[in-house]
């Protein structure tokens, strides 16, 4: 049991602290940005009904709040940048490495990956989608049908694995509205919209 909280955990760990520092960081824009919209929504009510507007307005300095949220939208798409970058080195080792992809149901303690070491031990491929922004996600794919028993280290298929899915922010390419053919390149227009969408991130047991 302890070691296979041990694995979960560190399996877990790097893309849930991605997760939650993205979810952090833009927080505070998003509430930021919705407050001064509204108070630009009043001001411009304002200025409707006296007909008056202030010489130099235009060239008075900017609002600090305003400031301080183009700075914390700044923090956020840094975040979406590292984060992005983190998957996409992830993506490289996958392919540069020389092991052999594994298949086979079994631990090998020998090794400090996490993924190897798990009694519902998991390899990762590719997940490759032109629609979005990363391209490709590492994606775990289970080893055993059942779990590893850690007193005969044998596969026991009286308990099964069964894949973690967390929920990861990408970026998708939106279609056209209507469009007859959206696998051609011009039934879509390049703008893309901030979802979270489901990957594996490893295995665990249950019994």
């Amino acid at each position: 049991m302890g070691q296979r909280w041990e694995s979960y955990t560190l399996s877990h760990l790097p893309l849930q602290l991605l997760l939650c520092a993205f979810s952090l960081a833009f927080m505070p824009a998003a509430f930021t940005e919705a407050k001064d919209r509204s108070k630009a929504v009043k001001g411009r009510r304002g200025q409707a009904r006296d007909r008056v507007q202030l010489p130099g307005a235009q060239t008075s300095p900017p609002d600090p709040r305003l400031k301080a949220n183009a700075l914390a939208m700044d923090d956020t798409y840094t975040m979406v940048e590292e984060y992005e970058e983190s998957i996409q080195e992830m993506v490289r080792q996958l392919r540069n490495s020389s092991e052999p992809p594994d298949t086979k149901c079994q631990v090998s303690l020998g090794l400090w990956s996490p993924n190897k070491r798990s009694l519902s031990p998991w390899a990762y491929s590719i997940n490759h989608d032109a629609m979005r922004i990363p391209t490709d996600i590492p994606e775990a794919q289970c080893l055993c049908v059942g779990c590893i028993n850690p007193f005969t280290m044998q596969e026991d298929r009286t308990m099964a694995s069964i894949p973690i899915y967390s929920r990861l922010p990408v970026r998708r390419l939106l279609c056209q509205p209507g469009a007859k053919a959206p696998r051609k390149k011009k039934g879509c227009h390049k703008k893309y919209r901030m979802v979270m969408e489901t990957i594996a991130v490893g295995c665990t047991c249950i019994f």
